[in-house]
């Protein structure tokens, strides 16, 4: 009897969602397109889409004109992703506000798998899985796994399970919408700039968020797949070597804003243990299997870490100046 109750409870319904797509650039126009309709056909499906246009009156132009049922607004806030981010906020409807990149599409269960968690009223945030669509379907042999993250993708070093995390990466993530309504939105001034490869601005939101709700948890789900496509100008080195610097850049405003406790929890781990091990495995690569890459990626590993690490150390004494 007891039994048979416990099975005819109302289970908890999914949150509504609304996501929200920013771009800037005609260059994606396709991509951006793409991007819409994959969230449309969801098996969840959003209670809306919104495409937010960062101070591009022509492309917002466009997207009104050629696709009068998407619904496209204006960066109301001065010109980055973070500003642009908020105008989506502003204007959202859903329990949950979801982030996808411009040039990124989500599989159908995309939704479905991001919003599980929220059944847990603790889960103030979620966010995903975003696989790499390579140039020619052909993964550059000299990048290391340990650095997708330049590329703007998962890297080596995340959980393979659902887990709790410090933060989400920008192209695939979700939270509540009490969320903004307790901490406030992304600080413009941090984050991507046009083509300026700054980040961090999800990190220290989500650590003002935790800090704010010190009894939240925000999850890494790896079955909530986006798929990002990779341009091929950012597979060289100068790239590279601007995305590392930048990055290092990005982690010392962090760091200012959160302290080095939280600001660097997870690079910790990441520096004195995922990184050695890829430079192992690159060596093991070239030495036992014979794939000369292998030293290569071992080499970028190195490399990625100095500059990173010259960024910080740079980035810090701006910040002191």
């Amino acid at each position: 009897m007891t039994s048979h109750m416990h099975d005819a409870r109302p289970r908890p319904r999914p949150p509504t969602v609304s996501v929200v797509i920013c771009a800037y650039t005609e260059e994606r126009w396709d991509d951006l397109l793409d991007a819409v309709d994959s969230c449309r056909t969801q098996t969840l499906a959003p209670l809306e889409t919104i495409v937010v246009i960062d101070h591009n009156p022509a492309l917002l132009a466009r997207l009104r004109d050629e696709h009068p049922d998407v619904r496209g607004i204006a960066n109301a806030e001065e010109r980055g992703l973070s500003g642009a981010r908020n105008s989506g906020i502003s204007v959202s409807r859903g329990d949950v506000v979801a982030f996808v990149d411009d040039d990124a599409t989500a599989a159908p269960d995309w939704l479905e798998h991001l919003t599980a968690g929220y059944v847990d009223e603790t889960v103030i945030g979620a966010g995903g899985l975003i696989a790499p669509v390579w140039p020619h379907q052909r993964r550059p042999a000299s990048l290391p796994p340990e650095f997708d993250w330049v590329v703007g993708c998962s890297y080596r070093g995340l959980p393979e399970t659902t887990t709790p995390v410090r933060n989400m990466i920008g192209a695939n993530m979700s939270l509540r919408r009490e969320v903004f309504d307790a901490v406030g939105g992304f600080r413009c001034g941090m984050g991507r700039i046009g083509t300026v490869p700054l980040g961090c601005e999800e990190t220290e939101l989500c650590i003002r968020a935790r800090r704010e709700l010190p009894s939240s948890v925000i999850l890494f789900e790896p079955r909530a797949m986006v798929h990002h496509r990779v341009p091929p100008q950012r597979l060289g080195w100068r790239y590279f070597r601007s995305r590392c610097y930048a990055e290092g850049l990005s982690k010392a405003a962090v760091t200012d804003r959160t302290g080095s406790r939280d600001g660097l929890a997870t690079e910790r781990s990441y520096t004195l243990r995922t990184l050695p091990l890829g430079v192992l495995r690159g060596i093991g690569d070239a030495l036992i299997r014979g794939d000369p890459a292998g030293l290569a990626r071992s080499l970028a590993i190195v490399c990625g870490l100095l500059v990173t690490s010259s960024g910080y150390a740079v980035g810090l004494l701006r910040g002191h100046s």
